[in-house]
């Protein structure tokens, strides 16, 4: 059923037509059926601003009638185990099947390239076979009455049950994966789910909860809400959303908690991430690495590479051949399979790079490529020279710019990389694994990763950060533990007013008195 407006447009030199992006479902999801008033959310693609579609701007009260509806849908209809694994992996062959769709709209309303947003999408596949493949983590095990004194005549065992309703928040960066990283776990843990895409690319996520719909998840246990007045706070604030799984930023993250009150809240706040290049590492490797995790999706990604530290016997090498890696570059169309880095999500986003490095510049910093803005697009950007305090330091870019500084002492490095307010991952290069798991130890990150920079994931590692990175682990077995709670069930053998006797086989009977 097509409910977004339909707009006419193509790019016959891709074969890729607007038409196909405007028949999606649109609009919101909850109670059961896919809502058509109030669509009047525009969806603009960020490279020339053109309209692919709109969706619903909903109310405080569409939260709420969704989160009941979903409540309600819990506490009457089981959906058994079996069932909910069988679902989602429908889901990945479905999502196989129409890969190259999906792929068209991650690439249409986002920033991504084509060849991106099939990355993309091929991920996400896994991501769902990876959460139908953890129904096996609800397994439980017995309890240890024997070991204890408080034990005696007892017997139990614990299993994983469902948290109840999970509030699923994505960003704009991965509007696929990172949405079926929230909603695969979520349901296959048995809870209700209600999605709030970004705003900036709503398409791709309402696209998936049709998919999700059409290989067997019950209407009752998800729901779509993009945005409105009001809408954010109602979520996260509503009693009966018992937790939240959010993607974003450390300020967007502080106000949930405001709202949430005492409820489990799991976060994923982004990176500044360090990688280090010691003397004795391979120039040519760690260069080329350092392009790759730099500038990919324009360096919108929680684990770009933001500052990379090299040892001042390789520090003009590797700068030489960044530089000379950075400006061979591409950037243009997201449709073009030759473009390497893409436009921001917006102009404004890109003005916002552009002032950063200015800010840097002025300070001091050198820029050996990049430094420029064309519309939403900036140029992949190599600095040198910036002072500690400036933002493209301190803070996440979040997008593509990168400074190089040279260190002499791999503890000055150390130190360097673990002065941010964040510790998502790292990246270290040596060709010493005892220097490699020594640094390793010393850096305070979720994850250290040996000759490769801090741009590595696959989707059943644990996944978060220490410090301002977040709170709790993604990563769908991960996930699926934070989804659920542990349930124990304690038999009393003993009960008052029982007495077992032993039957002739050996086998217990409990005579009730």
């Amino acid at each position: 059923m097509t409910l977004s407006a339909p707009l006419a447009d193509a790019r016959p030199e891709t074969g890729y037509s607007r038409a196909e992006i405007a028949n999606l479902p649109g609009g919101a999801f909850f109670e059961g059926q896919w809502q058509t008033a109030d669509m009047i959310l525009e969806i603009r693609d960020p490279e020339d601003g053109i309209l692919l579609g709109r969706v619903c701007s909903s109310s405080p009260q569409d939260v709420r009638r969704a989160v009941a509806h979903i409540h309600r849908h819990l506490q009457g209809a089981e959906w058994p185990l079996r069932s909910r694994r069988q679902a989602l992996e429908t889901a990945a062959q479905l999502l196989a099947d129409q890969s190259g769709r999906f792929a068209r709209i991650i690439a249409a309303e986002s920033s991504k390239t084509i060849i991106e947003a099939e990355r993309e999408v091929r991920r996400c596949i896994e991501t769902l076979r990876l959460s139908a493949a953890a129904s096996g983590e609800l397994t439980g095990e017995t309890l240890g009455f024997e070991d204890s004194m408080a034990g005696a005549g007892k017997i139990g065992w614990y299993s994983r049950k469902p948290v109840g309703i999970v509030a699923a928040i994505t960003p704009f960066n991965d509007p696929l994966n990172l949405v079926a990283h929230k909603l695969g776990p979520a349901l296959i843990g048995g809870n209700g789910v209600v999605l709030k895409p970004s705003g900036r690319t709503p398409l791709t996520g309402l696209a998936f909860v049709q998919l999700l719909l059409d290989a067997g998840v019950p209407s009752g246990r998800i729901a779509a809400i993009v945005s409105g007045p009001g809408v954010s706070e109602a979520l996260v604030g509503d009693d009966q959303v018992d937790l939240i799984s959010f993607t974003g930023g450390p300020q967007t993250a502080d106000r949930i908690a405001a709202t949430a009150g005492a409820k489990k809240i799991l976060s994923e706040l982004g990176g500044n991430n360090a990688t280090i290049v010691c003397s004795d590492a391979d120039a040519v490797q760690a260069s080329d690495a350092i392009v790759a995790g730099a500038f990919g999706v324009a360096g919108q990604n929680c684990l770009s590479v933001q500052r990379v530290y090299v040892h001042i016997s390789l520090f003009e090498e590797v700068l030489e051949r960044v530089t000379r890696g950075t400006k061979a570059l591409r950037t243009g169309p997201k449709l073009d399979r030759s473009t390497d880095v893409g436009p921001l999500i917006s102009e404004a986003e890109a003005r916002r790079v552009q002032e950063w490095v200015e800010e840097a510049q002025a300070a001091g910093a050198r820029i050996h490529a990049g430094g420029k803005r064309r519309n939403a697009y900036y140029e992949p950007t190599v600095l040198t020279d910036v002072p500690a305090e400036c933002r493209v330091i301190r803070e996440e870019v979040f997008g593509p710019v990168v400074s190089i500084m040279p260190f002499i002492s791999i503890a000055d490095a150390v130190h360097a990389a673990n002065s941010s307010d964040y510790g998502l991952q790292a990246g270290v290069f040596t060709q010493s694994i005892d220097r490699a798991l020594a640094i390793a130890e010393k850096l305070h990150v979720g994850a250290v990763v040996i000759n490769e920079t801090s741009d590595v994931r696959i989707d059943s590692m644990p996944f978060g950060g220490f410090k301002k990175s977040g709170v709790g682990r993604e990563g769908v077995r991960y996930a699926v533990h934070e989804m659920t709670e542990p349930k124990s069930t304690i038999v009393n053998l003993g009960g008052s007013g029982a007495r077992w006797q032993q039957l002739p086989g050996g086998l217990p009977e409990r005579k009730i008195s």
